[in-house]
């Protein structure tokens, strides 16, 4: 069976991570801070009714 195909990048970032472990920490901690926030449902309800349609074609200012 042949096996699949794999770019320079991908197998350049296994041997780098498998050099450098402490990475996938920083890399948690990262998605921990920007990703995996917590949600507020009040904030999202709030969003929802801020929310402002916008004109099928941008610079038409006569709607």
């Amino acid at each position: 069976m042949a096996k699949p195909y794999e770019s320079e990048f991908t197998l350049f970032m296994r041997e780098w991570l498998e050099k450098h472990p402490e990475e996938n920490e920083t890399k948690r901690t990262g998605m921990a801070l920007w990703w995996n926030r917590p949600q507020d449902p009040d904030e999202i309800r709030r969003f929802e009714v801020a929310h402002v349609p916008v004109n099928s074609y941008y610079y038409d200012i006569t709607h």
